[in-house]
């Protein structure tokens, strides 16, 4: 190849290290871009493959719509393209149009970034001679959804969106001439080692249930224990001050919407990322929470809102209880905010978070967040952990201080999607004036 050439001559004229360092730079990144695509696959025809017995389905008077997010290698198999190599996904959209008018997939509203066919194919092979393109750009071109959807007809095909792997909000908008129609799908992707709502709430179906009404609940919930523990359980660490009341239903639509990622386990891969993501302040939305103890058990779930880079960063842990309260699960949590990272002998990584002190404005940041979810019914106050102040404050298993008002924030949620003015409050625990006035009481001077 041309660039291949004038590495050589540039490397033997003279043999300077900077130019052929360069040139190796250049080759490393022409393999990595060729790796991305499946040569031979370039000139074999697409295979228009049916994924509905995988995918979710809505369906109105006038439209049936399916969806399937495919995994990296499900899209290997299906295009010959790598697409996680440059942080794409595909989602495998159906359309039947049994209306009399035709409708339009509007696909800024899967991603308002989403990728058209031929950027995804030069992105991928950035480096190709202009026929492999070419041939891969039409490739991917057959593949995609077309625009319209007649009546009576059926089109499906793929959309290019950024890549997420624990779960995936795919937001179907169709227009005509007369109406437009929507319809919200949540799906689990599964592409990292982390636990789902689904999987905790499968695990524990054996274990014993209690059935309380909401003056047993409020009972509860106040006698739980305040704080995390370490795995000994002789010492305490941060508090949990959250509650949360849903099925893996009700609650999965809400995180995923409001842009919250599982965490992954803790193993050698996750432990990698970290680091690399620590050292290099590289982007990890899935970076494994160190364990903290409830119940004599880690937590069985932990969600995360990652900033730019692993130093910051929103995260809650959840242990399920064994109270169902109206048929909903009852989940304690503990909720607070990253805001840095120390060294520290207590960890066994000898690196781990420092967490923003007012645990307060984490716990009342989640409940304005899933205000918004469209997804909160209910939102109230009970008291159970001791009272602190940043003068006297109370310490976590790290030695980091922090201080709260004392009492948990407990959210009912429901998979019915509802306005901000349609949300409820429990006339529990009444919080005392917060300096900065963060939380909700709606109530008040009524």
């Amino acid at each position: 190849m041309r660039i291949d050439r004038t590495c050589r001559a540039a490397a033997g004229c003279g043999r300077r290290k900077s130019l052929a360092a360069l040139c190796v730079l250049v080759l490393l990144a022409m393999a990595t871009g060729c790796a991305s695509v499946s040569p031979e696959l370039l000139d074999a025809p697409v295979v228009h493959h049916d994924f509905s017995a995988n995918a979710r389905t809505q369906e109105d008077e006038h439209l049936r719509v399916s969806v399937a997010v495919l995994s990296n290698d499900e899209a290997k198999q299906a295009l010959g393209v790598d697409l996680a190599s440059r942080w794409v996904q595909a989602v495998w959209i159906s359309v039947e149009n049994r209306d009399q008018h035709s409708y339009w997939l509007l696909t800024p509203s899967l991603d308002p970034n989403y990728f058209a066919p031929d950027e995804v194919a030069y992105a991928l092979a950035p480096t190709a001679v202009d026929q492999d393109i070419q041939a891969l750009m039409k490739r991917l071109r057959s593949a995609a959804f077309r625009n319209p959807v007649d009546p009576g007809t059926r089109v499906s095909g793929f959309v290019f969106v950024s890549m997420d792997l624990d779960a995936k909000q795919v937001d179907i908008q169709l227009l005509s001439a007369e109406r437009l129609a929507e319809f919200a799908f949540f799906l689990p992707v599964n592409g990292v080692n982390a636990s789902t709502l689904f999987d905790v709430q499968q695990h524990m179906l054996d274990q014993a249930v209690e059935p309380v009404d909401e003056d047993t609940l409020r009972e509860r919930l106040a006698a739980y224990p305040c704080c995390t523990h370490n795995k000994d359980g002789n010492e305490n660490g941060d508090p949990l001050n959250l509650v949360l009341v849903g099925n893996a239903e009700d609650l999965f639509p809400a995180f995923v919407r409001r842009g919250w990622h599982a965490a992954e386990k803790t193993y050698l891969g996750s432990i990698q990322h970290t680091i690399g993501s620590f050292l290099f302040g590289q982007r990890y939305i899935y970076s494994p929470v160190s364990p903290l103890y409830a119940f004599g058990r880690p937590h069985d779930i932990a969600f995360q809102k990652a900033r730019g880079t692993i130093h910051q960063r929103n995260h809650l842990r959840l242990w399920l209880t064994p109270l169902r309260f109206q048929g909903k699960a009852v989940w304690l949590g503990q909720i607070s905010r990253d805001i840095g990272v120390k060294f520290t002998t207590k960890s066994p990584f000898l690196v781990t978070h420092v967490i923003d002190p007012d645990v307060d404005e984490a716990r009342n940041g989640l409940v304005q967040d899933l205000l918004f979810s469209q997804g909160l019914v209910k939102v109230g106050y009970v008291s159970g952990i001791p009272a602190s102040t940043p003068s006297t404050p109370d310490r976590n298993l790290t030695d980091d201080p922090y201080f709260c008002d004392g009492l948990r924030a407990v959210m009912l949620l429901d998979r019915s999607p509802r306005t901000i003015r349609e949300v409820q409050f429990l006339k529990w625990d009444k919080p005392p004036p917060h300096r900065h006035a963060r939380h909700l009481d709606l109530g008040a001077g009524m």
